[in-house]
């Protein structure tokens, strides 16, 4: 049963199109709701970022800048290298440091959306393995 794909789908900041310049960084579909760019001369992009059941991005590491994400629906999983994944909910704030390698997406059973807040750069990596992602226990 997949759960919580209304509370995503009618998120107060609006679902977004697919997103399709990212995808070869997801497993899985996402959709994308950008809200703020560096071009509105701040140097933060923000974005609301959708999740459908058993999607995430691959891992990746953020340099000369952090990235907040402001989990707003649905549940979904944050983790880093080397350490456990975190179980998020609603009401959940991450703050990822510059330099740290992480993940994030999606439970397998749930919608997913947060609001990301990103400066600097993402170097994308590896994806997360369909191994790695199906022994997270929920």
């Amino acid at each position: 049963m997949v759960r919580n794909e209304e509370a995503v789908k009618g998120n107060l900041f609006g679902f977004g199109k697919k997103n399709i310049d990212f995808a070869q960084y997801f497993t899985g579909t996402s959709y994308l709701k950008g809200l703020v760019s560096p071009d509105d001369n701040v140097d933060v992009a923000v974005g609301n970022v959708n999740f459908a059941p058993g999607c995430r991005n691959n891992w990746h590491i953020h340099h000369h800048g952090y990235q907040i994400l402001l989990c707003t629906a649905g549940e979904g999983w944050y983790q880093e290298a080397g350490k456990p994944a975190r179980l998020l909910k609603p009401g959940d704030v991450v703050v990822i440091h510059e330099g740290v390698k992480h993940w994030h997406g999606a439970t397998k059973d749930s919608w997913f959306s947060h609001l990301a807040i990103t400066k600097g750069i993402a170097e994308w990596l590896e994806p997360v393995s369909d191994a790695e992602y199906e022994q997270l226990g929920e």
